[in-house]
């Protein structure tokens, strides 16, 4: 509530609920009876669906501003086209309302819902609240009276909702509703082959409900996927309900190998974090299992580090069974990671026929590289420096390769509790084709709690500093450095794109 000292009238921002009469709010009904004006807002046809709602608490006596949209999702001629014929209705339709408190009247502007959620009052509220004592009383919302309608929760325990309107692109859409727990898409009419492409594309169209004219007369549920898109008005929405104690749709198992990013839910892909909401199953190394947060009737399944044809066997067992299985994985799964070990059993019987899908994720080396600025800019080599899976003459051999190519070197796996040489061994190795002061990046748990990125030089390279959780990136011989910031004190480092002609 605003409050202005002077002798105008009083606006109020007049909530009526989804559509049913019975459902606005006393404070509502007291606001209209009491108000000199009754504005509602309607297209060209003259029909107002705030003032039917509203009707039996009219009086002869109210002034009715009646506020017709010059335009709704027709073409005009206006010369600042669709926005610009919107903007100057609101100006006028604003100014007409001015009048009126500058007279002393009390003006009502009514509002389907709530007058702060997806609402034309809001157009009038942000010109003239600032000007005059305003009050908005709040109304319930046609998200709740679609939950209502449907009978199901929309949201449980930690679930997050998402509302979302129609009109956004497809491809938005869908990566909103392949990241969410639960969704209310608003908004529908001729946007609904759009959500309904989304609602497909995100794996959630199984889920979906479709609520039309909650509370009205008319009202329509049903499976969102029987509807057909001839028959939607604008008054439906979209509904996925709560996932918790939902029976999933009956379907083939699958196991679907998800990269978790290098640390945290910021670096989680929309598609990575929906696979993992949908998911029966969770399947992988614990640390990074920790990492996904717990949902109730989703079954973990933690494993040691060193299991990897194991736990990518026991993934397919779950999926032949009929479940929906997720392989959590570090970083990018296809980058020293666990799809490779799931391809490779899902190979060989009794597997072929398991469907397996790989969700891609940051890579620990692309990560470290945006902290520290640009160093893999140009081209470059990664290789892991484990020698538990391959022989060190191999690793040995490629660094040669890379480093004789003048290539930016990205080094996973550098160092572990039980492998303490390998940095050492390939810091003098690379100090046989690039110069001491080649910048090398060291970054370790980076998006995680202790992350530490520092630029340092090959010969002053430490590898008592490195351990498995830190990525070294190695500069070419035209990477470069450069101080910035206020202080400059702030080190950047990049790798030019344009690379000197022989």
């Amino acid at each position: 509530m605003s409050e202005q000292p002077s002798t105008t009238g009083r606006l109020y921002g007049v909530g009526l609920g989804p559509g049913d009469p019975s459902l606005m709010t006393v404070r509502a009904v007291e606001v209209i009876a009491e108000a000199d004006v009754v504005a509602y807002h309607s297209a060209r046809h003259g029909r107002s669906i705030a003032r039917s709602i509203a009707e039996r608490h009219l009086r002869p006596g109210h002034i009715e501003e009646r506020l017709v949209y010059p335009v709704t999702v027709e073409t005009t001629d206006h010369p600042g086209g669709y926005r610009g014929a919107m903007e100057e209705f609101y100006e006028e339709a604003a100014a007409r309302l001015a009048a009126h408190l500058d007279a002393g009247r009390t003006v009502a502007v009514l509002a389907e819902g709530d007058p702060l959620f997806y609402s034309s009052y809001m157009h009038m509220h942000k010109r003239l609240a600032g000007r005059y004592p305003t009050e908005v009383i709040p109304g319930v919302t046609s998200v709740s009276a679609a939950a209502a309608a449907l009978g199901t929760p929309l949201v449980e325990g930690e679930e997050v909702l998402t509302i979302l309107p129609g009109t956004l692109p497809e491809e938005e859409l869908t990566a909103r509703l392949a990241s969410t727990d639960s969704a209310v898409v608003m908004k529908l009419g001729r946007t609904f082959p759009a959500v309904r492409g989304a609602l497909e594309r995100s794996g959630r169209l199984a889920e979906a409900r479709y609520v039309e004219r909650a509370t009205m007369s008319g009202e329509r549920t049903g499976a969102l996927a029987d509807v057909a898109p001839d028959s939607v008005p604008y008054f439906s929405v979209a509904v996925l309900p709560s996932r918790v104690d939902a029976k999933p749709p009956a379907a083939r198992g699958e196991v679907v190998v998800v990269g978790l990013g290098p640390a945290g839910p910021l670096w989680l892909t929309p598609e990575a974090r929906g696979e993992l909401a949908a998911a029966e199953d969770l399947v992988g190394y614990s640390t990074y299992i920790d990492r996904v947060p717990v949902r109730p009737g989703q079954r973990r399944h933690p494993s040691d580090n060193k299991v990897e044809s194991e736990r990518a066997e026991f993934a397919l067992d779950l999926a032949r069974q009929g479940r929906r299985v997720a392989v959590v994985s570090s970083g990018d799964p296809g980058v020293f990671a666990m799809a490779t070990a799931v391809l490779e059993v899902a190979s060989e019987d009794p597997y072929r026929e398991v469907p397996v899908r790989v969700l891609p994720g940051m890579t620990a080396a692309h990560a470290a590289a945006a902290r520290a600025g640009a160093p893999l800019g140009h081209d470059y080599a990664v290789v892991s420096l484990s020698d538990r899976l391959k022989p060190w003459e191999v690793i040995a051999e490629r660094l040669r390769a890379a480093a004789a190519a003048d290539l930016v070197l990205a080094l996973y796996n550098p160092g572990s509790r039980t492998r303490v040489q390998q940095v050492g061994k390939a810091r003098e190795l690379l100090l046989e084709h690039r110069a001491p002061d080649t910048p090398v990046v060291l970054a370790r748990d980076v998006g995680g709690p202790e992350e530490s990125v520092r630029i340092v030089r090959l010969g002053d390279l430490d590898p008592a500093q490195v351990d498995m959780r830190t990525i070294l990136l190695v500069g070419s011989t035209q990477t470069r450095t450069a101080l910035r910031g206020e202080t400059g004190e702030e080190e950047i480092v990049w790798t030019p794109r344009r690379y000197p002609e022989g």
